[in-house]
């Protein structure tokens, strides 16, 4: 398999295509292209980015092509058995599953208002109000699962998975722009930044030149 992804430092759904990968056990070649820079556009109109119409992350496998994160997710499982990814419990699945299609189709302005930049801190700026409806929410969501599935593991249905993959993210988001977040949050967050995958992928973050100077700007209000 090959998977192409976009900055390590900025690209959010890089991440999570990449942790899939990684969570699937299965070998794969990676290969990062760098976003914006002078040759993004005549890269994007090649015969590999045909099927996503130039976005990343995109996986090949042999003919097979997957070019949506939450759908490389679904892949992946089909692959090597839904247990890597989803909780074996039907109500923490249906839990599961509906958090990660939340997080694939939701949340627009706290996307649009705070890129991820895994680099960076910011200094504290309170959010807006629809950023801060979101906030809440997400918090709101994290509480449910870990209440009534987390047990006694460190994620949100116990064992790392695809609803972490799909929030890992907005952990680093919160951690660049100072967000607000309840107490019981802060654990996960830390068990999501400090898993070895989540590691591997920081520090791939940190050794790239490449520079998106619209997202090494501060929130502004």
């Amino acid at each position: 398999m090959k998977l192409i992804i976009g900055n390590k430092a900025y690209s959010s759904w890089s991440l999570r295509g990449w942790l899939a990968c990684k969570q699937s056990g299965l070998p794969f070649e990676e290969v990062v292209v760098p976003m914006y820079d002078v040759d993004w556009d005549k890269r994007r109109a090649g015969d590999e980015f045909a099927p996503s119409s130039g976005k990343v992350p995109i996986l090949w496998d042999g003919d097979a092509v997957v070019w949506d994160s939450l759908a490389i997710v679904d892949y992946l499982a089909d692959k090597v058995g839904r247990a890597k990814f989803w909780p074996e419990d039907d109500a923490a699945r249906a839990m599961a599953r509906s958090m990660a299609a939340e997080m694939h189709s939701s949340f627009a302005a706290l996307r649009r208002k705070h890129g991820m930049n895994i680099r960076r801190v910011f200094p504290t700026v309170a959010p807006d109000e629809d950023v801060r409806g979101e906030l809440l929410r997400i918090m709101e969501l994290w509480a449910q699962a870990r209440a009534r599935f987390g047990g006694a593991g460190h994620f949100l249905f116990g064992d790392f998975g695809a609803a972490d993959i799909m929030f890992a993210p907005v952990v680093t988001r919160f951690v660049t722009y100072q967000l607000p977040i309840a107490r019981f949050a802060a654990p996960y967050m830390d068990a999501v930044l400090n898993h070895p995958f989540m590691q591997d992928w920081i520090a791939g973050a940190q050794e790239e030149d490449w520079v998106i100077e619209q997202y090494e700007r501060p929130v502004t209000q």
